[in-house]
């Protein structure tokens, strides 16, 4: 339990730092992630690019290296890295890319299809933790507010 002084601390912070919503943002998604990824990197050896890359391919019959880091927002060696892991534990075919012969199109295989199912499990309970104290109502309306942004973010240059 969190003593009040440091609730007053948070606080502080999230009323007076001068980029409030990337620091709360930030602040969620590290106490979503961080503590399911620990868990996930413990019970099934995955690191977290590893486990986005499934994540991916489990919405999308055939993607690209690069199509994963767009789309997940994660750099490219990493991916490429999990791509050569994943391949080489079976979670993963692939198959050249008729468009461009330097790319290989990425397909998740039954055996990672069914490891994406068991941990997803782990993200969506520590989301609902973490989103907890939100009503139904409210819960929609932060899930409307950040698909919005999140298609906005897409469509800007880096």
């Amino acid at each position: 339990m969190m003593a009040d002084t440091d609730k007053t601390n948070l606080t502080k912070i999230f009323d007076t730092i001068e980029y409030p919503e990337a620091y709360r943002l930030t602040f969620l998604a590290n106490a979503i992630v961080f503590p399911a990824y620990s868990d996930i990197k413990k019970d099934f050896g995955l690191v977290r690019a590893e486990y986005i890359l499934l994540a991916c391919l489990s919405h999308f019959d055939r993607l690209t290296a690069q199509d994963v880091a767009r789309i997940s927002r994660r750099p490219r060696n990493t991916i490429s890295r999990a791509v050569h892991r994943m391949l080489d534990e079976g979670y993963l075919d692939r198959a050249p890319d008729p468009d461009d012969a330097r790319q290989a199109r990425l397909r998740i295989t039954a055996s990672g299809r069914n490891l994406h199912m068991k941990i997803s499990g782990y993200l969506s309970r520590r989301q609902d933790e973490v989103l907890g104290a939100l009503s139904a109502q409210e819960r929609q309306t932060l899930s409307s507010l950040l698909k919005k942004a999140a298609l906005h973010t897409a469509s800007l240059d880096d």
